[in-house]
C-alpha cells in the first residue's frame, strides 16, 4: 500500500507523469496508469480522508471478486478437513472429490489445497525456547546404527549411538553401544555426566522403555532404576511429550548434526570391536565440538566453558552403581527371593509387598520407601542369608540350642548328664534328631535338683536306657535313689554243661586232645548257614 499511496501522491501532488513515477518507485508504466485508473474509478482524491486507512484503500482499489456466487464456493470446515486427514488412506485428492460432488461450482483442487494448507500452516506455530546455562541437558539415541564387523566369523552387529546435549551451549557427548536397554541407557547417562563434569538441573529424554516405564502427558512413570540414578545425581527427569519431538529440538538438532559429521564422517571405516569405534567417536567429537559456528563467535566448547560449565552443578564424590528394583511378596518364612538366593527381612513384614533394590555387592529392601533390611549379595543358588535379628524371639532361642551348647549345659550338670546328652547325639543319625530328647532332659532341670538328675543319668547309662522318657521315669519313680545294679564285669559266672566257656577253644587246640577228640567226633570247621548251625549244635552233644 505504500507504493500505491506514493503513486498517488506524486500524480496529484508533485504532477508527474507516468514515466517519472514509474521509475521513481521502480515499478512498470502500465502498474501506474492501473493504479491511477482505480483510483479515479472510486473517486478518490489527495490527500486522502482520515477515515481511509491502508485496508480500507485496498478494499476500495482491489474488491473482491463477486461474480461467482460465494455461497456455492464456501469451503468446507477447514479443522474438519484436518480430522479427516488423520485416519488411515484419506487424502486432500480424496476430500475435494466428495466436496466437488456436492458443490458442482466449487474450488477446484489447487485452490482447495492452497486454502487448506494456508490454514494448516498457521496451526501448529512453534514457540522458540531459550534455555538457561546449566538447566537441560537432551538425551536421545540418533536413528541411524553403526555396524561392527566380528574378525573370526565377519558377521556383523549393529551399534546404537546416544547423543546428550546441553540447552544453552549445544556441547555434545556421544557413546555407542550394542542394544538400548536399561543398562546400555544407565551406563550412557553415567558416562556423559563424566564427560561433562558436572550435573544440570533437569535431564529431558523421549519416551524410551528404559527410562519411561509407563508414558503419560501429565504424570509419566519413571524406570525406578532410572529415578535412582536422578536422585543420587540430584537431578530431576522429565520426559518429553509423547510424539513431540519438538520437546527436545535441540538433541534432535544435535542428533542430526551428529550423523553428518561423526557417522557419516565414519562411513567408509571398518570397526572389529566396540572399543574401536567408541575411540573414533571420541576423535570425531572433539572436532565436532571445536567447529566453529557459522553466524555467531565461538564454538561448542568455548560456549560450554562460559556459559554452562559455571551454572552446572558438581558431580557426587561417587559414580553411580547399577542397581536394578523389583518387587516383591515376602515369604512366610520372611525371606525374599533374588535371582535364585533368599534374603531375610523382619519377620513382621511377612506377606507384605516390598521393593528390592539390588547392585551387584548388595540387596536392599524397602518397605514403603524405608528401608527395613540390608545383604550383601549372594550368588549361591536356592541358599538363605538370614539375620538372627530378623527373627522371631522363638525362632532366635530354638537356633541357639547347637550340639555343643547343649553338651556345654549338660557338663555344668555333671559328668553323667553330659555323658548321657552326648550318646543321645552320637546315637542318631543327625544330631538335630537328638534334639527333643535333650532338650527334655534339660527341662527336667525345672523340676528335680542337678543331684537328682545326675543320678537319674547315671542309672540310665548303666542300663543302657539312653532317651528323655526313662530319665523322666527313674526321676518320677524316685529310682535314681537307689543304689545302682551291680556292673557286668563284678557278676559271677554261671556254670553249665551247654556253656563252653571261653577256655573252651584253647583247650581244643592241645594236639593230644585234638588227636583224641577227632577219632570220636570231628572237628566243625568254619559253619556257615542252618548247616553250619546244625554242625556246631551236634559237635556240643558230641
Amino acid at each position: 500500500m505504500r507504493k500505491i499511496k506514493e503513486v498517488l501522491r506524486l500524480k496529484w501532488e508533485k504532477g508527474f507523469s507516468a514515466r517519472q513515477i514509474a521509475k521513481s518507485c521502480d515499478i512498470a508504466r502500465s502498474t501506474v496508469k492501473d493504479y491511477l485508473d482505480r483510483a479515479n474509478f472510486r473517486g478518490l482524491t489527495w490527500p486522502l480522508t482520515e477515515d481511509l486507512d491502508d485496508a480500507a484503500v485496498e478494499h476500495m482499489l482491489f474488491p473482491p471478486a463477486t461474480d461467482i456466487d460465494t455461497d456455492k464456493r464456501l469451503m468446507p470446515s477447514l479443522e474438519g478437513i484436518h480430522q479427516e486427514l488423520r485416519k488411515k488412506g484419506v487424502t486432500l485428492q480424496l476430500l475435494w472429490y466428495e466436496y466437488k460432488q456436492v458443490n458442482p461450482d466449487g474450488y477446484q483442487y489447487s485452490q482447495f489445497c492452497k486454502h487448506y494448507h494456508q490454514w494448516a500452516d498457521k496451526l501448529d506455530v512453534c514457540l522458540r525456547q531459550t534455555y538457561r546455562a546449566g538447566e537441560r541437558l537432551f538425551v536421545d539415541y540418533a536413528g541411524q546404527t553403526i555396524p561392527i564387523t566380528d574378525p573370526l566369523t565377519g558377521t556383523t552387529r549393529d551399534a546404537y549411538l546416544f547423543v546428550a546435549t546441553l540447552g544453552a551451549s549445544n556441547y555434545t557427548f556421544a557413546w555407542a553401544s550394542f542394544s538400548q536397554d536399561l543398562p546400555s541407557w544407565i551406563s550412557a547417562h553415567v558416562r556423559a555426566l563424566d564427560f561433562f563434569g558436572a550435573v544440570p538441573e533437569i535431564i529431558t529424554p523421549d519416551n524410551l522403555l528404559s527410562g519411561v516405564t509407563k508414558p503419560c502427558y501429565y504424570e509419566p512413570d519413571i524406570n525406578p532404576t532410572y529415578l535412582d540414578m536422578a536422585l543420587h545425581y540430584g537431578t530431576v527427569i522429565i520426559p518429553t511429550r509423547v510424539a513431540k519431538p519438538k520437546d527436545k529440538a535441540k538433541v534432535e538438532a544435535a542428533v542430526k548434526i551428529a550423523e553428518m559429521w561423526i557417522l557419516a564422517a565414519l562411513r567408509n571405516h571398518t570397526f572389529f570391536s566396540l572399543a574401536e569405534l567408541n575411540k573414533a567417536v571420541a576423535e570425531k567429537l572433539i572436532e565436532f565440538n571445536n567447529r566453529k559456528f557459522k553466524k555467531m563467535e565461538g564454538c561448542r566448547r568455548s560456549l560450554f566453558e562460559t556459559i554452562d560449565k559455571p551454572a552446572l552443578k558438581p558431580l557426587p564424590l561417587y559414580a553411580y552403581e547399577y542397581a536394578e528394583w523389583k518387587k516383591a511378596t515376602v515369604n512366610i518364612d520372611y525371606h525374599v527371593e533374588v535371582d535364585a538366593h533368599y534374603y531375610s527381612v523382619p519377620y513382621q513384614l511377612a506377606k507384605e509387598r516390598v521393593d528390592v533394590r539390588f547392585t551387584a555387592s548388595t540387596v536392599e529392601i524397602l518397605f514403603k520407601n524405608k528401608r527395613v533390611a540390608s545383604h550383601a549379595r549372594s550368588y549361591n543358588k536356592w541358599q538363605h542369608t538370614t539375620l538372627a535379628e530378623h527373627m522371631p524371639k522363638a525362632h532366635q532361642k530354638y537356633l541357639e540350642w547347637t550340639p555343643s551348647r547343649i553338651i556345654t549345659w549338660a557338663g555344668k550338670n555333671g559328668p553323667q548328664t553330659e555323658a548321657l546328652v552326648t550318646l543321645i547325639l552320637e546315637s542318631r543319625r543327625h544330631p538335630e534328631q537328638g534334639y527333643r530328647s535333650c532338650m527334655g532332659v534339660i527341662r527336667l532341670a525345672k523340676h528335680y535338683s542337678e543331684v537328682r538328675i545326675e543320678a537319674a543319668c547315671a542309672r540310665a547309662l548303666s542300663l543302657n536306657a539312653c532317651s528323655y522318657k526313662h530319665v523322666k521315669s527313674i526321676l518320677e519313680k524316685g529310682l535314681d535313689k537307689q543304689p545302682l545294679p551291680p556292673s557286668t564285669d563284678s557278676v559271677t559266672p554261671v556254670h553249665h554243661y551247654n556253656i563252653r566257656g571261653k577256655d573252651y577253644y584253647h583247650h581244643l587246640a592241645a594236639p593230644a586232645c585234638a588227636e583224641s577228640l577227632s577219632a570220636c567226633v570231628p572237628l566243625p570247621t568254619a559253619p556257615a548257614g542252618q548247616e553250619g548251625a546244625q554242625a556246631e549244635k551236634e559237635a556240643d552233644h558230641a
